[in-house]
């Protein structure tokens, strides 16, 4: 499994440092998807409140917005409001993830009734059809699990650089530590300053990567643990209280797959081992010369490929 966010006490700050705690310049297009603010709540699964965002009236087709893991919820709320005209759109953090709690285990189908809780909470099927979810990198996997044992619970998925479950899978190796404590810094410029991705990846909007690093940060009081300051929103002890379980999934409902054409998680061959799982593929599309975080690097190309795709889902 990757992570697609993370942090390194000896990274030198190229993604964000060199604006030393400013936010860029940004395209119109960003300013006006984010100016369509979400609804922000939470509902309960299992004892863990669950971050939701929404956008989009009840009642229109619904779509689930599903992120990576170490990430949050705002990794689509540039994506997300594009839709909402014509969608009930909602996205979430998994729990140990963004706005989200803490648990003391985490599992696959632990996440996939979070992705349900969400469907309910959201009102995704008040159009009288089930939801279509799309997925990037480790979100994936909840939905390949939706898909293969809740098929009535959607009617569609969409993977976006979602790599095929593999037997050995586990945290890569920077994140296997057994930090119990994220790191803690003085200012939100020098933790902006350490935010980096996994896979590593320097291509992005700057816009982008300072504002999903923004929302994976929060400020937090000193403790007899730890200095106050700014952290991380991630439980850092994930990897080391996650059950992977069995992934072997067979998805039974109509699916499209999208990645990025330089992904680090799609060598020669994976494209065709994530095609062969599916029994019924409806599409596979490759945005050019876009990397594993293809939200970051290429989020308009990804919104027109969801566009395209969409109607072949259903």
């Amino acid at each position: 499994m990757n992570q697609v966010a993370s942090v390194d006490p000896n990274y030198d700050g190229t993604l964000l440092g060199r604006f030393d705690g400013e936010q860029p310049p940004a395209a119109d297009w960003f300013m006006e998807a984010l100016a369509n603010a979400p609804e922000r709540s939470t509902f309960e699964v299992d004892g863990a409140a669950i971050e939701l965002l929404t956008w989009g009236e009840v009642g229109k087709p619904g779509l689930l917005f599903l992120h990576g893991n170490a990430a949050h919820a705002d990794w689509w709320s540039f994506i997300a409001p594009l839709f909402a005209g014509d969608y009930r759109c909602a996205a979430i953090s998994w729990s140990g993830m963004g706005g989200s709690d803490w648990r003391e285990r985490y599992a696959i189908p632990t996440f996939a009734e979070e992705a349900l809780g969400a469907i309910d909470a959201a009102q995704l099927g008040a159009s009288g059809q089930p939801p279509v979810i799309i997925a990037h990198s480790f979100g994936g996997f909840p939905t390949l699990y939706l898909s293969s044992f809740h098929p009535e619970a959607i009617s569609g998925a969409i993977l976006v650089d979602s790599a095929p479950p593999r037997d050995e899978g586990g945290p890569p190796p920077r994140l296997a530590q057994g930090r119990t404590l994220n790191p803690r810094y003085p200012s939100l410029a020098s933790a902006l300053r350490r935010f980096r991705f996994l896979p590593e990846q320097d291509d992005g909007l700057p816009e982008i990567i300072d504002w999903i690093a923004r929302k994976a940060l929060h400020e937090v009081a000193e403790t007899d643990e730890a200095p106050g300051g700014w952290t991380w929103r991630f439980d850092p002890q994930f990897w080391a209280h996650f059950e992977r379980g069995n992934l072997a999934a067979r998805p039974r409902v109509p699916t499209g797959i999208i990645i990025g054409e330089k992904s680090a998680l799609f060598p020669p061959g994976r494209l065709e081992d994530l095609q062969s799982l599916m029994t019924d593929l409806r599409f596979t599309t490759v945005v050019e010369d876009a990397y594993h975080h293809v939200l970051v690097d290429h989020p308009l190309e990804l919104v027109a490929a969801i566009r395209e795709g969409l109607p072949l889902l259903r």
